[in-house]
């Protein structure tokens, strides 16, 4: 169930968009394209976007750039899911995460049974937390970047949304880490 909160404010996230892929470009990646339409039009920032060959290392290296900057809140990545040798977007980005987002592949899923029946299953989407970043890990499809954009991140990473949302616990998820003290909230001056 989702509520906002007429009295916060809206606070835009930086959002970095990475495709996988060994065959498509930005001229004609259209799952990237749904993805930086679908976040601008909530009001967040496309603080970066880059393509990337079906390789740990490459993945890994954009990745890890990414996370290192205190600029980018979140990083959305499409492709590379399923079960054939060169998908690996899942093996390079989950040895990066400090914290597992279990329920965002069981929502995921969830939403793709509804529309695709048991081809959900075929997906290993997954979410999860790295140097204080949101990492998510699409399908390639612009579909499935629709569906988890519209049935989850535009919501969760919306600081309106009720009972509880991403952006209201960005500046404590590495409090563990004893890093980056006092980050503030995005769209803030601390």
């Amino acid at each position: 169930m989702h509520h906002d909160d007429d009295d916060r404010p809206f606070i835009p996230l930086n959002i970095a968009v990475l495709t996988v892929s060994d065959t498509r470009t930005l001229d004609d990646d259209r799952s990237g394209d749904t993805l930086k339409a679908r976040l601008e039009e909530a009001g967040h920032v496309l603080a970066d976007r880059a393509i990337s060959k079906d390789d740990v290392g490459a993945i890994q290296e954009i990745v890890k750039k990414w996370i290192a900057e205190d600029g980018i809140d979140v990083v959305i990545s499409t492709g590379g899911t399923g079960f054939t040798g060169r998908d690996v977007t899942p093996e390079a980005i989950e040895p990066l995460f400090e914290k597992r987002m279990d329920g965002f592949s069981a929502l995921f899923t969830q939403i793709s049974y509804a529309k695709i029946g048991t081809s959900a299953i075929q997906s290993r989407a997954t979410g999860g937390v790295a140097n204080a970043t949101y990492l998510f890990v699409l399908p390639g499809s612009p579909g499935a970047c629709k569906d988890a954009w519209d049935g989850i991140l535009k919501a969760q990473l919306d600081y309106r949304q009720k009972p509880c949302n991403f952006v209201e616990i960005l500046p404590r998820l590495d409090e563990h880490m004893q890093r980056r003290k006092n980050r503030p909230m995005p769209g803030r001056k601390s």
